[in-house]
């Protein structure tokens, strides 16, 4: 087990591992069948799973490393690179796509200068399509962290995102 306390991972954010150890030990009993609660638990904390804390996880709860990274890359919920504070997922599914869904995305980027799973490099904002958000009768819909926000028009982008500043 490691002796440090806390490791600096991404532009002076820190790993707590007494955070985690309690994260671990009190809400999830240290027990092996909760990994996917735990991982999604860390992802609240940091918003992504930095590898340091897969690691400790791997350590603390006696799991191979390639079996908790085979569940973080299995499941697109996970995100194994850091993302931004604002999760921006547009819905390219069918009934969003055929009202502007690509057009919608389009603009996202062109304001944000990102492309499509890129992150700004202020850390403010990830964006992400999805297949479907299920709101097909909202169409074109983006939902940003967890508000939704239906029948978007390119020209109401830059509006709505910078209710997230």
């Amino acid at each position: 087990m490691s002796t440090m306390t806390t490791q600096n991972i991404n532009d002076g954010e820190e790993i707590d591992y007494l955070e985690l150890d309690q994260m671990i030990e009190k809400e999830f009993d240290g027990e092996k069948e909760n990994l996917i609660m735990i991982l999604q638990a860390i992802q609240r904390r940091y918003n992504y799973l930095p590898k340091a804390t897969l690691l400790y996880v791997s350590e603390k709860l006696e799991i191979p490393y390639s079996k908790i990274y085979e569940v973080s890359t299995f499941y697109s919920t996970f995100s194994l690179e850091p993302r931004g504070k604002n999760i921006v997922s547009i819905c390219l599914g069918t009934a969003c796509h055929v009202r502007g869904g690509e057009r919608v995305r389009e603009q996202i980027e062109n304001t944000l200068d990102i492309k499509d799973g890129e992150t700004t490099a202020d850390k403010r904002y990830t964006l992400e399509s999805v297949r479907c958000i299920g709101c097909c009768s909202l169409g074109p819909v983006i939902k940003i962290n967890e508000d939704m926000h239906g029948r978007i028009k390119p020209d109401e982008i830059e509006t709505v995102l910078n209710q997230y500043e």
